[in-house]
């Protein structure tokens, strides 16, 4: 037997509830592995809470990523107590997730643990700090460099945005960090390394098609209006990097960046993102994190306790990761 957050929808509603499993319950995938950790997303916190349509099928075991040890595999790449991540792929929406004590998925899905990280460093890191490691490529590939400008993070205190801040700052860029928490100006700059910190109300309403330019490029994990503004304010041959829709999923711009100004919108997509840059995001993770940064982005909660956790994420009271620990 083994613990799982399970989501169940059915004549009795929908619910999420922790419960007891047998592993012949697990799904029929060529490994099955021991869950240490796993962590909470936002995708994870709508899924949880009923608050956005992410599962597709029930029931369900929440949890877009989680790292592990192998106790069973069948894929030639995998052997008994190697250590591996997953993230993406639609596990913990299509199939089963991490928020449980074992998990069963395709081999093909696994990564690597870098030897550099420990199994807790590397859900420190998660899903978030992954994506935030992909926008920054994603802007290096567009010949973004630190001689350039100041950088724009929004939703700099979530988990994406911390990351995005800290990585960014580590490299040497110039970041302007957009929060809607005033309080969290000191751990923007002084934890984190922004150089700056904005409210995120200046980019939350409709504003022009054109403003003042601003920044060279940014990362937005918001959408909406906000990507809107982020968009209008890029300097000439500027390049965003949009990975996530907290806002919405609108975008109510127009050509004028596009076309007047040159500015690239680059799309950012972790879920289904390739094998071999995933390997290359994850070495460069290792390479660029600080370890005793890594404890300051993140609290530990037990997997009792996930439903709880979605519940203040959603209602925007987590600052960096929350990260569960299913042993």
């Amino acid at each position: 037997m083994f613990k799982a957050l399970v989501i169940d929808n059915d004549e009795q509603g929908y619910r999420t509830t922790l419960k007891d499993l047998e592993e012949k319950q697990l799904p029929d995938q060529d490994v099955t592995l021991e869950v240490s950790y796993s962590t909470l997303n936002y995708k994870d916190a709508l899924a949880i809470c009923n608050k956005g349509p992410i599962v597709r099928q029930f029931p369900m075991v929440p949890g877009i990523d989680f790292v592990g040890r192998v106790i069973n595999s069948r894929h030639p790449q995998w052997q008994q107590d190697d250590v591996a991540l997953l993230t993406g792929w639609g596990v913990g929406e299509k199939y089963w997730g991490g928020l449980a004590q074992k998990a069963s998925v395709s081999g093909d899905w696994l990564v690597k643990v870098p030897t550099a990280l420990s199994p807790l460093q590397t859900m420190a890191i998660g899903t978030a700090g992954f994506t935030a490691m992909l926008c920054v490529m994603a802007l290096e590939k567009q010949g973004i460099t630190p001689q350039h400008g100041p950088v724009l993070v929004t939703g700099a205190s979530g988990g994406v945005g911390s990351f995005a801040v800290s990585l960014l700052a580590r490299l040497g860029y110039e970041v302007v960090a957009s929060s809607g928490r005033a309080s969290d100006s000191d751990y923007l700059i002084t934890t984190l390394g922004a150089a700056s910190v904005i409210d995120r109300n200046e980019l939350s309403q409709p504003g022009k098609p054109l403003a003042k330019e601003r920044w060279a490029a940014s990362i937005d994990s918001v959408g909406s209006h906000t990507l809107s503004n982020v968009l209008a304010g890029i300097k000439r041959d500027g390049v965003v990097a949009a990975c996530g829709m907290a806002q919405g999923l609108d975008l109510p711009t127009s050509v004028a960046p596009f076309i007047l100004r040159g500015v690239i919108l680059v799309g950012v997509d972790s879920v289904m993102c390739p094998l071999p840059l995933r390997q290359q995001a994850w070495q460069r993770l290792a390479d660029l994190v600080d370890g005793e940064q890594l404890q300051k982005l993140t609290r530990v909660i037990p997997l009792s306790a996930a439903r709880e956790g979605a519940e203040q994420l959603l209602a925007g009271e987590v600052r960096g990761r929350l990260i569960v620990d299913c042993r």
